[in-house]
């Protein structure tokens, strides 16, 4: 399974270069927005506007990331507690599940949207609205890609330690 581990970590590291690049120009606009807004009493809403799309992209592309690394919030109080197989015939069914949610809402769903929202413009920016949204489609994309991967591991009984 070594090309799994290529992906995943060709995969890994994208979205950490785009979080940080994300992460850097956030901070950059907010403290252009803060300075702005004190120095010189005129608030900008073009950077407002710009920081709201940007932590919504950082925060989903951060949700594929997690779900990549497995680290996603989970109650494993019972199923740590399980025998292995059952443990893992658990995991199975998370992931199948975390497949089916990232294909029908998020890429289905998120695909809808954005073509619905081509149309409208965002207040500041004059961007269109569906290219905000078309972070949807392409993080559930790589959700579906890392589900796919996390269910190889399982089948093939590889620990965490292996998977990277």
């Amino acid at each position: 399974m070594e090309t799994g581990k290529k992906i995943r970590n060709a995969m890994d590291s994208g979205l950490r270069i785009c979080q940080i690049v994300l992460f850097g120009a956030m901070v950059m606009v907010g403290t252009y927005q803060i300075l702005v807004r004190y120095l010189f009493n005129r608030p900008s809403t073009v950077s407002e506007e710009l920081l709201t799309y940007a932590f919504a992209w950082l925060s989903l592309l951060g949700a594929a990331y997690m779900f990549g690394r497995r680290g996603h919030m989970r109650m494993g109080f019972l199923a740590d507690k399980a025998e292995e197989s059952l443990r893992q015939g658990l995991e199975m069914v998370s992931e199948c599940l975390i497949f089916c949610f990232a294909a029908i809402v998020m890429i289905y769903g998120g695909v809808q949207i954005t073509s619905l929202t081509m149309g409208q413009k965002t207040a500041s920016l004059g961007i269109p609205m569906g290219c905000v949204y078309s972070i949807v489609p392409i993080s559930g994309i790589l959700i579906l890609i890392y589900s796919i991967l996390n269910i190889a591991d399982i089948a093939g009984n590889r620990k965490e330690e292996e998977r990277r």
